[in-house]
């Protein structure tokens, strides 16, 4: 169901920066369930595209705090920067698909290999369950596109842009030009309240291809100042 390989992958021709600086998976591992889906979001629609979210972690743990599944990401000599929080399959209307099947507790090697890139094993796990079921059968299929996709992407200069605190769309502009292949277009940035980063979301085609994103979506004013928090060094 579910194809993708390194050509498809056209965001940039190499390995990048989207990556911690550095990290270190626990052992044991957080606890972390198999989730149900709420009562009347089961949507099984066709997909037409699909979003690459991306979610800057400074600010996360600046909003959130350092709880029991996330103290690795925001506790003590954490060292994340944009972290995914996840590969969204995306319909035609608002209408997404969501949770189109029921969802096994993934392995626990597959939260290994893939905790540097989403450092929480409940929302791998919410991940597969909402998202991933609606695009394969198989987690680690989910993901690998996953992870190929988050690795392709390379970041500007985050502590500088954070001190330049440049407009939304100033940023968009920066963050696409890292990514030959991206236009400002092309990208979804969203902010808190206060106009804080919070997420850039790629919008990709149905062949996993950066593409315009449609209207709305919740990005921010393109015109608004934003505010980066600083990464940890």
């Amino acid at each position: 169901m579910l194809r993708i390989c390194v050509a498809s992958v056209a965001l940039i021709p190499a390995m990048a920066l989207a990556q911690p600086q550095s990290c270190a998976v626990p052992s044991p591992l957080p606890r972390y369930r198999a989730e149900a889906p709420p009562a009347g979001q089961v949507r099984k629609v066709p997909v037409a595209g699909y979003l690459l979210t991306l979610s800057w972690s400074p600010q996360y743990c600046r909003d959130k705090g350092a709880s029991r599944d996330g103290d690795v990401q925001c506790g003590r000599g954490a060292r994340f920067g944009f972290v995914l929080h996840g590969l969204w399959p995306e319909g035609e209307t608002s209408a997404y698909p969501a949770w189109c099947r029921e969802a096994e507790l993934i392995d626990e090697s597959l939260v290994r290999q893939h905790f540097c890139m989403t450092p929480s094993p409940q929302l791998l796990q919410h991940e597969w369950a909402k998202h991933g079921t609606c695009m394969t059968d198989k987690p680690e299929k989910y993901f690998q596109a996953a992870s190929l996709l988050f690795k392709a992407v390379k970041t500007p200069d985050m502590n500088a842009l954070s001190r330049r605190k440049p407009s939304v769309g100033a940023f968009a502009s920066a963050f696409a030009k890292a990514n030959p292949g991206l236009s400002p277009e092309m990208l979804r940035v969203t902010t808190n309240a206060g106009g804080w980063l919070q997420e850039v979301r790629i919008c990709l085609d149905r062949g996993f291809r950066p593409e315009q994103c449609p209207k709305g979506g919740g990005a921010a004013d393109a015109r608004r100042a934003l505010r980066i928090w600083r990464s940890p060094r």
